[in-house]
């Protein structure tokens, strides 16, 4: 859609004429005779792009143009040069103008160059909102009906006092989630603590959540305050709880029950006032039965279950997220906005995408930085994703990448499941048919030894079994 337009010269037929140029091109057009009123207009108004001449009397071109990146560092200026102007409007480009044109060059290119000055002016815009966005803290998003529905979910859920129980696998987002829930809670202005319990050593967790007395080991110089006092009045985060040995688990029941906990290396009970968010993805009913996970600390944690759909689960929002993930890192590399190729975007619905949104946003990341272009095309794509099948399954297999690539187009060979997918109705079904022979394949070279196959797949072992039930698979 053109935009708005000022033209600055001293000469009433140039005005008029660049004027006229652009109102029948459909331009939002003003006028001014020098500098003092071109940049009155300019601090009423806001103008997509100043032509401005360079040969004025009393005030030139040049003296204009800093006057107006002064005040507007931002401000598209193309240059008005009559011949023998050359060299002033090279200097005029030194100090910021954005292009520089002869008065009598024609209609075509006083056009095309105000085009080229308005698409950098918007790409500049969505560039500064991007910075914006990048620069705040990331969210849950998606707009897909899975997504509708959780976002739904954690708008009830959030403002109680309800502890959750996020559960999904690595990658889908549970500590977003978990944001999400605090952020819209009464407890948002209270400090959000995050704690990944798969990260601490088993004999620095206790410290670590609890705080130490001191002198209660070698070294202890001073008292610590553990997670639980740092998030008091807010949220603790409790990432990957399925983790936490069992002794933990005694301690960390008690501070939920009672809202007590005490230092190690101390007997002084200390009041805490904590809602608890714990996040996993393993399946914490099985280890309950195995006697790794505290029943009654799962029924604590447990009040309202929350599921983090794997990114497969939710392809309505492969394209905004991926899309979502493309700006933010052309405007975190100071990179021009770039766009998504159509069939990249099918490439990317169609990967079954084994690390979630994490290996989605890692991704998205290495097209940015290897895309030449303006537009991210298929070439710019890794091989995994040209060929629809996850590196780490091929490796496990014995094949490559590029072996599968080659089978995809002759439909046979180690990438004949993924090719079955590519060639069924809909993306439903090819995603459905990919993952089926897939998981069919894996289970019949593992002679249908359940553990191995999933260890292979890198799925939970009961995971699979849900797998096996869902596609009606059994060994022949």
């Amino acid at each position: 859609m053109p935009g708005r337009i000022l033209i600055v010269d001293d000469e009433p037929n140039i005005r008029k004429t660049i004027a006229m140029i652009h109102k029948n091109a459909g331009w939002e057009t003003a006028t001014a005779g020098g500098g003092g009123e071109a940049l009155e207009l300019l601090q009423s108004g806001r103008f997509d792009v100043v032509y401005l001449d360079l040969g004025m009397p009393g005030r030139d071109g040049i003296e204009v143009l800093q006057d107006i990146k002064l005040h507007r560092p931002d401000q598209v200026v193309v240059i008005l040069t009559g011949q023998g102007s050359i060299e002033k409007a090279l200097e005029a480009t030194r100090l910021g103008a954005f292009d520089f044109l002869e008065k009598d060059c024609g209609k075509d290119k006083i056009l095309l160059t105000s085009r080229n000055a308005l698409e950098h002016v918007t790409l500049a815009d969505e560039n500064r909102r991007l910075r914006d966005r990048v620069s705040k803290k990331q969210e849950y998003i998606g707009s897909g009906e899975r997504t509708r529905d959780l976002l739904e979910q954690i708008n009830r859920v959030a403002p109680t006092n309800a502890r959750v129980l996020i559960l999904g696998e690595s990658g889908t987002g549970k500590e977003l989630i978990a944001q999400a829930i605090h952020d819209r809670s009464q407890r948002a202005g209270a400090p959000f603590v995050k704690v990944n319990c798969a990260a601490i050593p088993e004999e620095l967790i206790e410290a670590e959540l609890f705080g130490t007395e001191k002198g209660a080991y070698t070294g202890s110089v001073g008292s610590r305050k553990g997670k639980f006092q740092a998030a008091d009045g807010g949220t603790l985060f409790l990432d990957e709880v399925g983790d936490m040995s069992t002794r933990v688990q005694t301690k960390v029941l008690r501070a939920i029950q009672e809202g007590e906990i005490e230092r190690v290396g101390s007997d002084k009970i200390v009041r805490v006032d904590v809602r608890v968010i714990a996040a996993t993805n393993k399946d914490l009913t099985a280890e309950v039965a195995s006697g790794h996970f505290r029943e009654d600390l799962y029924f604590r944690l447990n009040v309202v279950p929350l599921n983090a759909p794997a990114l497969r689960e939710r392809p309505d929002d492969i394209q905004h997220l991926a899309e979502t993930f493309l700006a933010g890192y052309c405007a975190e590399n100071g990179l021009p906005l770039k766009r998504f190729d159509s069939k990249v975007i099918e490439l990317l619905r169609r990967y079954p995408w084994p690390g979630n949104v994490r290996e989605l946003r890692n991704q998205v990341e290495r097209m940015v930085i290897m895309a030449p272009g303006r537009e991210v095309c298929i070439e710019d794509c890794s091989a995994e994703i040209r060929a629809g099948v996850p590196p780490v399954a091929l490796s496990r297999r014995g094949e490559r990448v590029e072996d599968v690539e080659r089978s995809l187009e002759s439909g046979s060979g180690p990438g004949q499941a993924a090719a079955l997918a590519v060639k069924s109705k809909t993306l439903q079904e090819a995603r459905r048919e990919f993952e089926r022979n897939m998981v069919l394949v894996a289970l019949e070279r593992c002679d249908w030894n359940v553990s191995r196959a999933a260890d292979e797949l890198g799925l939970e072992r009961t995971n699979l079994h849900k797998k096996i039930k869902q596609f009606g698979l059994s060994r022949k």
